[in-house]
């Protein structure tokens, strides 16, 4: 079986270009082939808009798939919760009951793995364009952390035996990641970044968590992040990439 390999890839560029810095691209090899398929930054973007909208279709079916499972009955508790899940449950039915509720829950909860793949491909590549400062610099470094401790530990969550054990790991990954979106969204608001949502969302990030989580469920409270990251990649795809150099405030 070919086994593939994540790589950035740091040579000079093969056509012209118009002068500006040289941008690392992430690509994929194909050991077994010696072919190189590149993900350029276009694919990214457009992979990152999919993954935010799959995302916000996902988030309040997986989290119905939770309300029928023996510990997340508790989350119907809440009358806010019943007012949308009792009916919505009702109308999605065939989507809820095709297994038991334990197995339809945790293969719901796969698909967040490759969704927040795509989340941490799309921050590293708008931040390789930029050259951040001070308060920014600190945010990227918080922010991607997070991300990739959240999309380790929800991959080990649904993907092996280890569901508890892996989700207690996340939580501290959340916090630095929702805590790193705001250190990051601030500079990015404030120099200008654009589309401006995306950095708006970065900051809404860690409040909306609270809000999302507790009428939906915790998978739900990723969707600003998706969606921020989502606007941010438009910012790729340029058919000459440059780097956008962050003051120092």
């Amino acid at each position: 079986m070919p086994s593939i390999h994540l790589r950035v890839e740091t040579g000079p560029f093969r056509g012209p270009t118009t002068g500006g810095p040289r941008v690392p691209s992430v690509g994929v090899t194909d050991d077994v082939s010696g072919g190189h398929v590149k993900l350029d930054d276009q694919q990214i973007a457009r992979a990152a808009v999919a993954a935010a909208v799959a995302g916000t279709v996902l988030a309040p079916i997986a989290a119905l798939s939770r309300f029928a499972t023996e510990d997340g009955k508790e989350d119907l508790e809440s009358g806010v919760v019943r007012a949308w899940a009792e009916p919505a449950a009702d109308a999605l039915a065939p989507l809820l009951e095709w297994a038991s509720a334990d197995t339809v829950y945790l293969t719901y909860g796969k698909l967040w793995a490759p969704i927040l793949l795509v989340v941490v491909l799309t921050a590293v590549a708008v931040r390789r364009t930029r050259e951040p400062a001070g308060a920014e610099k600190w945010g990227w470094r918080l922010t991607l952390t997070g991300l990739v401790g959240m999309t380790v530990g929800v991959t080990g969550s649904y993907w092996t035996p280890l569901l508890e054990e892996f989700f207690l790991a996340t939580l501290p990954f959340m916090l630095i990641g929702m805590v790193g979106a705001l250190v990051l969204g601030i500079p990015l608001l404030r120099r200008g970044f654009r589309p401006r949502a995306a950095a708006v969302l970065l900051i809404l990030w860690l409040p909306l968590f609270f809000v999302l989580s507790s009428v939906i469920a915790m998978g739900a409270a990723l969707l600003p992040a998706l969606w921020a990251f989502a606007l941010a990649g438009r910012t790729l795809g340029a058919s000459t990439p440059t780097r956008q150099v962050a003051g120092v405030s």
